[in-house]
């Protein structure tokens, strides 16, 4: 939020926090592919979670928890803040230590099963709790908005709105479409980088890199 200004430290932790935060976001759906291809060859998970299973491994489960710890470490403007950005973080370290069930054709044995839905809970607590920092608390603001102010908060709820509908849209589609489609089409992994872009979007226009006063 856009209020009283804080000590100068904290409002140069915050900044930096944002940015890295953001980055990471923004980074991670182009890496992953880029990385997959270029180290293992042709043809794409279906998931970013499945990205686990490639040689890009270590490069999804590292960057999810520098975000949970980056989330974990915020420091928010109340206690509000601090409380979802520490259940986003949790949720972020969560999803990159217990991986998705492996993909078709691989059997998952009872222990993977659990894994994937302990991953899949914690996807959900991510992303809900950053739909909401985005559309619920980075738009609030002290006094009379600037111009720049109220432009960052159209992305900011657009973003939050983005976030919701496109992890819902691949988890639809995830469950209806046909699994040849899902792996000629990768509809689920599109709409996951959306999310994951429009995270990272939102915490880079808070960190000040976009629209700033």
């Amino acid at each position: 939020m856009d209020t009283a200004p804080a000590p100068e430290d904290q409002r140069t932790r915050q900044a930096a926090l944002r940015r890295a935060i953001g980055l990471i976001g923004i980074g991670l759906p182009i890496v992953l592919p880029l990385g997959k291809v270029l180290f293992s060859g042709p043809g794409l998970p279906g998931t970013i979670s499945a990205y686990y299973y490639t040689d890009m491994r270590d490069v999804l489960v590292g960057a999810m928890c520098a975000i949970g710890v980056y989330l974990l470490y915020y420091p928010g403007y109340d206690r509000g803040d601090n409380l979802t950005t520490a259940l986003a973080g949790l949720g972020a370290i969560t999803l990159a230590l217990s991986p998705t069930t492996p993909p078709a054709p691989a059997v998952p044995t009872r222990a993977e099963v659990v894994a994937g839905v302990v991953h899949y809970t914690g996807a959900g607590v991510f992303f809900l709790a950053l739909a909401y920092l985005s559309y619920f608390r980075f738009t609030r603001t002290a006094g009379d908005p600037t111009e720049q102010k109220l432009r960052r908060n159209v992305v900011y709820r657009v973003c939050g709105v983005v976030m919701v509908v496109a992890i819902a849209g691949a988890v639809l589609l995830d469950t209806v479409l046909p699994v040849a489609v899902l792996d000629a089409v990768l509809p689920v992994f599109w709409l996951e980088a959306l999310a994951v872009l429009a995270f990272g979007l939102s915490w880079l226009v808070k960190g000040e890199t976009l629209l700033r006063d």
